[in-house]
Order: C-alpha cells, then structure tokens, then sequence
C-alpha cells in the first residue's frame, strides 16, 4: 500500500494529462519525493559499447568522440582511462552517468578479469566523475576514489546535483538513474600510490581549468592523464579557470614530469599537447591582455582575439568554437583587467 494520499497509478496518469497537472502535483511534498524516487528507480538506455584502445603499457583508453553532451551520444563526451595493474585496475575519470560507467565496466571485462581497485577523479565537473556509481555498484562502497579535498567539497556541495541534473537536461534523461557518488578518499600534490608493478604520482600546480585539477602521473609508461587542463581540438570551458593559472601549471608540470606523453579528458592526446593547446589560449590572452593596456573595450577585443594566427588557424575545426569563444574572451578580458589593476 502506498503511504501517499494518492496513487502511483493515479500521479502517473494526471501528470501524463497535462502540463497544469503536472505543476500541480508538484507542489505536494508526498508527490515530490515520489518523483525523486521515481527518478532513482528508472534508468535511462545503456549506452553502446565503445572498444578500448591501448594507449601506453600500462594504459588503455574509452573514447568520446564528442566532446558535448547530447541525447544522441547520451551524454558521452568524455574518455575513461584506466590503468591494467598486477594488483587491479584503476580508473581515471569513470565517466559522465550511471550507464557510461556500466559501458567502461563492460569494456574493461574485455581486456582483463582483475578488479577495478581505484578510482581518480580529475576535478568535479559531471561528465568525469558521475560514473562513479556504476563502479561503486559493481565493486562495493568501499571502492576507494580519489580527488582533491576541493573537488570532494564540490561534488558534496552544490556541484554534485548541479552536474546530475545538467547531464539529464542536456541528454533529454538518457542519465537518469544516476546518482552522485562522491569521491571519499582525499588525496595531494606529490602523493604516489603503489599498485603493484605500477606507479602513480599526483600533480596539482593550483588553478587552472578548476582550482582543483588533478593530474596523474602512471610513471613506469611515463604518461601523464591531465583531465581538463588541456584539450586536443576543444575548446575548454574556464569559467572556473584561469588563464595564466593555466600557462603557470602547465610550466611546473612539464618541468616536473620532463619527457611524457600528455593525455587529455576530450580528444587524443601527444607529447606536445600542453604546447599546442597552451599556443591557443595565449592567442586568447595576450589580445586581451594587450587591449586591456591600450584601453580597448571589450566588445572589440574579440575582433582581436579572432585575428590573432594563433587562434585563427583553429576556428573552423575546433569543437564549440564558435559557441564559445566570444564568452572565453570576456573572461579572458576580465581577469587580465584584475591582473593589471
């Protein structure tokens, strides 16, 4: 028997009735938790398998291809990497919902029958942790995952529904079902882990796609996941960022990490990746940075910025340019104005 003064059967078909009924029965404290748990219970389509491709020794790679959300790709548009250890496996970034983490569980199955014993997170942006609840379901609640105290304070906090709700929004509910599963073990700066015959290494040089990006160093294939820091044809959101936050970490892990093959949360990844893309944010930056000393308005400092070589070469063929690149110059523009004055 239900405890709510109306029925399931009932709420169902008056919310399936109309938009006023809907909005209606929203207003019931019962009706709201009943939806909650409604939500929690169904869950949207698998997601289509995607074979892993070796990336490193160690390394193996679940592509995105794309590098937005959409209810075509069901909200896929980040990779999960993971490392094939002699104790276990171990995930760097689990994916974007509940159904990519089954998905990478199914395609790690296919390379090896040892257990997933980690978890990194890269910072607490939806689309690289909220696979966490698959991997948490499929081996148990104290599957230890790993991030920054910041980033746990994020996914705790606000962040955590914010990106659950975005995911659906943007994939018209091919998400749901998927809860937040925070991470739960905090990590640092230069803290390495063990994993049988591999190493990992932790970098965090302060802000810069987030104020709490961790890069992870497998050191025996002398490889380097970066997450958000860097893209390889994306351009990357950096409302939280900053510029030369971004150029600062790229510098200090480069000098930490020497020789390394740098390997990116969207697109493919190389050994001159922070080069290239840090040459495109700086055709962002230093426009704006230069029209903030003559005394150039913003609304034309984007004219400078879209002229500048470095960011015109890559305007027809990086994903969300043209989407993005007006938004990214005024925060660009913004912090420059606080870095001179």
């Amino acid at each position: 028997m239900t405890p709510f003064p109306i029925s399931r059967r009932r709420w169902l078909r008056l919310a399936a009735g109309s938009a006023a009924g809907v909005a209606a029965l929203a207003a019931v404290p019962e009706v709201r938790v009943f939806a909650q748990q409604l939500q929690d219970f169904i869950e949207g389509p698998p997601v289509p398998d995607v074979r892993p491709e070796r990336i490193a020794p160690h390394v193996w790679m679940i592509y995105a291809k794309d590098g937005f959300p959409t209810p075509e790709n069901r909200g896929v548009m980040a990779n999960v990497i993971f490392v094939v250890t002699s104790a276990g496996v171990v995930v760097l970034d689990s994916g974007c919902s509940l159904q990519h983490g089954q998905m990478a569980i199914r395609m790690i199955r296919t390379v090896t029958d040892k257990p997933v014993v980690a978890i990194f997170n890269s910072h607490y942006h939806g689309d690289h942790w909220l696979g966490n609840h698959a991997f948490v379901e499929a081996f148990g609640a104290n599957l230890p995952i790993y991030a920054l105290p910041h980033t746990i304070e994020q996914v705790k906090g606000a962040e955590g529904n914010l990106w659950r709700s975005l995911m659906e929004r943007w994939t018209n509910q091919a998400t749901l079902g998927t809860k937040v599963v925070p991470p739960n073990t905090p990590t640092e700066h230069g803290r390495t882990y063990r994993f049988g015959d591999v190493t990992l290494r932790m970098h965090h040089y302060g802000r810069a796609h987030t104020p709490s990006d961790l890069c992870v160093e497998v050191v025996e294939d002398r490889f380097t996941y970066v997450g958000d820091i860097a893209m390889e044809n994306r351009i990357a959101n950096i409302d939280d960022g900053s510029y030369p936050g971004t150029f600062k970490y790229y510098e200090a892990l480069q000098k930490a990490v020497g020789d390394q093959v740098f390997w990116p949360g969207h697109g493919r990844g190389s050994k001159t990746l922070l080069d290239d893309y840090g040459t495109f944010l700086k055709g962002i930056w230093e426009p704006c940075v230069q029209a903030v000393k003559d005394g150039v308005p913003l609304e034309k400092a984007k004219d400078l910025v879209l002229q500048d070589p470095r960011v015109a070469r890559r305007a027809k063929t990086m994903a969300g340019f043209d989407s993005n690149i007006g938004k990214y110059t005024s925060l660009a523009y913004l912090e420059a104005e606080k870095e001179l004055f």
